[in-house]
Formats: structure tokens, C-alpha cells, sequence
């Protein structure tokens, strides 16, 4: 019996579903229940009646699922999968930023921790970030956290000034635009797509702007056009699935790796083994104290209101 057939057991004899990121290895994504983005992960979390939740993504999305169920087990298969973008606003950092503010609404982008989103007065994703900007009343200023990309593209599409916290994700910051250049000349008449944390120079030369769900939601609809996909490569596998004779091609990075891509290392980390470890013993499992939960279950819970 393989590792993904024995995964597939353990799912049924312990009444387990598994939620990964469009970003996690192929052969995580092919054993798991659903596969999404950061809003559509949140749901399923927050709909979901299984007793164990195993979340292929990193630290703050397991941590969100705990959130919305206090009462299962939620489970990360490397406890070291973080985020750069969460690690840039610690919760000590913010709350100084947030209080310095008082008449601010804070809008956070779900890739942040959970006492910074216990901070929080509604959390958005990439998918409704301008409809969540867009619900706050216009004379009340707002405090867009943590990444600095994705809020200044909020910005310039709903005229709305915010305060901005000054953190990125490196690997959307990872892009090299000269390469990408070079790239589309010699890939005439391609589109370029792209996810809006990575920087205004990228974002400029893309024919569309969305989150990974968005993204492969446009591919499917011009599945006929040759694609540049700038955002973490893992997406590719979901979207190729999706459309399998478009040509996808990944946007490069400054500097070359084993893909000449931008990947996710925090991501990659979990493996379809440790994914396997993870849910036959149970661990590690993901803690949130009851008095953070309460605060951070608030803004997301908005959030989630909001996107009905």
C-alpha cells in the first residue's frame, strides 16, 4: 500500500479531512479534501464536522482553522512552516501601531498571526480585500496590515489612503522584472497574471491582477491564451489540472533556483510523509489560548460574513 492510499485510510478510520494551499507539492494536493486559497480554505475550516482537521499550509492558516474549532484537533505536519509576511508584524509591534491609532479601522490580511489578528477589526484575503476596504464607511480611516503590496493595489483600486504596515512576502517580492521581461518577449502575444502581493512593477505589466483562485478562475475562462503565472509555482499543478492544454508558464525569479521560479519554502516543507506522520500520531497539533481566539474569531468571522 502507498503513502497516499494509507493517508486516504487514516482520513476515513479517523473521520480527518485535509485542507492545502495551492502552493503545497502535487502530491500533497492530490490526497487532500480541498484545495484553495486563503478565503476558501477559511470556509471549509469553519464548515467543516470532521474531528480532525490537517492543514497542508503554514502556521497562520492551521492556526486560523483552530480558531473557527476550538473543540477539534488541528493539526500542521511541520510545526517549522511559518510565513515571512506573518513574521514581519509581530503582535507586540502592531499593537503600538494600533494604539497609536485609535480612530482607525484595522483591516489585516489573514496571512498574520493570531494575536494580530486578535488586534484585528476585520480580516480580508487577496479574493475580497477591495470589498472589504470598500465596507468601511469613507470618513473612517483604516489600518491596512501586513503586506505593504497588496495594500497599496487596494489602494489604487478603491481611492482609498491607508495607513500602511511595511511588511512583504519575500516571495512574491522574488520576481525579477528584467527576466520577466525577457520572458514575455520571447512568449509573444502571452498574458501575464499575477497575485497583488508582489510589487507595483510587476503588477503593471499584467493583463489581470487576482488571488490564486482568481487567478486560475481567468485561466479557465481564456483557456485558449498562453499564460506567464506570477505567483508561488505550486499553483501550476491545480491550474494545469484545470486547463491541460494551455501553455503556463512561471514567472521568474532574481535569483535561479531548481524551477527558475519563485517558491514558497515554508510551504514546501510539509511533505506527503510528514503529512502521513502528522495524522497517524496525532501531532503536532496547533494551540491557540482561549483569550486570543475570542478576540481573533471576531474579525474573521466578519470577514466571512462579508463574503457570502
Amino acid at each position: 500500500m502507498n503513502l497516499a492510499q494509507k493517508i486516504t485510510d487514516l482520513k476515513k478510520e479517523k473521520n480527518a479531512i485535509i485542507l492545502a494551499h495551492y502552493y503545497q507539492v502535487p502530491e500533497i494536493q492530490e490526497v487532500a479534501d480541498y484545495v484553495g486559497d486563503s478565503l476558501g480554505l477559511s470556509q471549509k475550516a469553519a464548515e467543516t464536522d470532521a474531528e480532525i482537521i490537517v492543514f497542508a499550509g503554514v502556521h497562520f492558516m492551521a492556526e486560523t482553522a483552530k480558531i473557527l474549532n476550538p473543540t477539534k484537533k488541528v493539526l500542521l505536519p511541520d510545526l517549522m512552516a511559518g510565513c515571512s509576511l506573518a513574521d514581519s508584524c509581530s503582535p507586540d509591534s502592531f499593537k503600538k501601531l494600533v494604539e497609536a491609532y485609535p480612530n482607525h479601522m484595522v483591516i489585516t490580511y489573514v496571512n498574520c498571526s493570531a494575536g494580530v489578528k486578535a488586534l484585528s477589526d476585520i480580516i480580508c484575503t487577496s479574493s475580497n480585500a477591495e470589498k472589504i476596504v470598500n465596507s468601511v464607511p469613507k470618513h473612517v480611516p483604516i489600518i491596512f496590515a501586513p503586506d505593504k503590496n497588496l495594500g497599496n493595489y487596494i489602494q489604487k483600486k478603491t481611492g482609498r489612503q491607508m495607513l500602511l504596515w511595511d511588511g512583504a512576502c519575500i516571495v512574491h517580492e522574488a520576481f525579477s522584472i528584467d527576466k520577466l521581461l525577457k520572458l514575455y518577449k520571447e512568449h509573444p502575444g502571452s498574458k501575464i497574471i499575477a497575485h497583488p502581493e508582489s510589487e507595483s512593477h510587476i503588477l503593471e505589466t499584467a493583463t489581470y491582477i487576482g488571488s490564486t483562485a482568481g487567478m486560475i478562475d481567468y485561466v479557465k475562462k481564456h483557456h485558449s491564451e498562453k499564460f506567464i503565472v506570477a505567483t508561488e509555482a505550486g499553483i501550476l499543478h491545480k491550474m494545469q489540472k484545470e486547463v491541460p492544454h494551455t501553455i503556463l508558464i512561471p514567472a521568474p525569479a532574481v535569483e535561479d533556483n531548481t524551477c527558475a521560479c519563485s517558491e514558497c519554502a515554508f510551504m514546501k516543507m510539509n511533505t506527503l510523509q510528514k503529512l502521513y506522520n502528522c495524522l497517524l500520531n496525532e501531532t503536532p497539533q496547533i494551540e491557540v489560548s482561549e483569550e486570543i481566539r475570542k478576540k481573533a474569531i471576531l474579525p474573521i468571522e466578519r470577514m466571512l460574513e462579508l463574503s457570502k
